[in-house]
């Protein structure tokens, strides 16, 4: 992965552009896995469903605007637009905008800075032949918190509201999709 983000970096001139380069995620409930070497061998696995696109049984909203139907075909970068609660794994660079630091713990961490990366017109391009894989571990202490307990949620809430509201305010009109995004 580090050496085609590298040689990725480079050819799509990342230094000088506004872009975020998507590294497309999978998954799999195995706790043992033989890491996939080429992209023909992650789509084997994944057809035998070894693997499946990270998410897709808990969050499919997370990574469906990466295009995995495109991306099984794709030899070449592709552009995809932003969609609500969109949660890629990016390769930026290091001058981006940070994640906002009220979202610590779990939610809405992701999701506000590709918010933020969006607002300020960075373009998505998904890698072709680019992947990480996500291994099963235990529930973090964090995501605990949020399924057990109510304040945990409505925290979280009011903190979302408040980071599209501050949204809203700095970048005004072209921000307004963030907030109608939610009741779509």
């Amino acid at each position: 992965l580090f050496l085609f983000a590298r040689k990725s970096v480079i050819q799509l001139d990342l230094a000088n552009t506004k872009k975020a380069l998507i590294v497309p995620a999978f998954e799999t409930l195995r706790y043992r896995l033989s890491f996939p070497k080429s992209k023909a061998e992650l789509l084997s696995m994944l057809d035998m469903g070894t693997l499946f696109t990270f998410r897709y049984h808990v969050w499919t909203k997370g990574h469906a605007p990466t295009n995995f139907a495109k991306w099984r075909t794709a030899t070449t970068p592709y552009r995809v637009e932003w969609e609500a609660d969109f949660e890629p794994y990016v390769v930026v660079r290091k001058d981006c905008p940070e994640y906002d630091r009220r979202f610590v713990g779990f939610g809405w961490n992701k999701v506000a800075h590709i918010m933020e990366l969006d607002a300020q017109e960075y373009e998505f391009t998904v890698l072709p032949n680019a992947y990480m894989i996500h291994m099963p571990h235990a529930p973090s202490f964090d995501i605990t918190k949020f399924r057990s307990n109510k304040q945990y949620r409505i925290c979280l809430k009011t903190l979302k509201e408040e980071f599209q509201q501050d949204m809203s305010r700095h970048y005004g009109f072209a921000a307004l999709k963030y907030l109608t995004a939610e009741n779509n």
